[in-house]
């Protein structure tokens, strides 16, 4: 048997949905941390995060042959981990009412560039973003974390979502104008 590490995605893929488990282990060594990395960010805790990655791939290792390759392989993992997120998070009650961001006015961000490197100081800055980022609701937070987070280009994050490129870009406006608030609430508070 030879080892799979030295593999392309591509055959590793082949090779699992031909029924070779090693082959898809290989593809779960490879996109574990990845999407663990995303999914953490949905859901409440990092055991939570582990249970939805692991159930993740279990989906995954079960529709491989459904998989056509018309995206990355990445990409769609990341739609099966998100939906698992998704389906997770509908289950749980709600911890607050949220109101919607498609009916908000959305007001105008202040102009931080008279004291960027003042605000990146904050050692808490992270913390008030990742806080954020976790209070947009469900469809708002993916756009962000795939996006901004992640780094995939619109393109790809728009596949993931199931959504046009446009549909895309105005859901990421709205999330980002929403965390943009949240942190301009964070430091004005901070001044006082």
């Amino acid at each position: 048997m030879r080892p799979m590490s030295g593999q392309s995605e591509e055959a590793l893929v082949e090779c699992s949905q031909a029924g070779d488990r090693a082959a898809f282990e290989e593809l779960v060594r490879r996109h574990a941390d990845r999407l663990y990395a995303v999914v953490v960010r949905f859901v409440a805790d990092g055991e939570e995060a582990q249970d939805v990655t692991q159930e993740a791939f279990l989906r995954a290792w079960r529709s491989i042959g459904r998989f056509r390759g018309q995206s990355q392989f990445f990409t769609w993992l990341y739609r099966i981990g998100i939906n698992e997120a998704k389906r997770r998070a509908g289950r749980r009650p709600p911890a607050e009412l949220i109101a919607s961001l498609d009916d908000d006015a959305v007001p105008e961000a202040p102009d931080w560039s008279q004291a960027p490197q003042l605000r990146l100081e904050q050692s808490d800055l992270r913390d008030v973003l990742e806080r954020a980022i976790r209070d947009l609701p469900m469809r708002y937070r993916a756009t962000v974390i795939l996006r901004d987070v992640e780094g995939l280009s619109t393109s790809e994050a728009s596949e993931v979502m199931e959504l046009s490129e446009a549909a895309f870009k105005s859901r990421l406006h709205r999330a980002r104008l929403a965390v943009r608030r949240s942190l301009d609430e964070y430091f004005l508070e901070e001044k006082q």
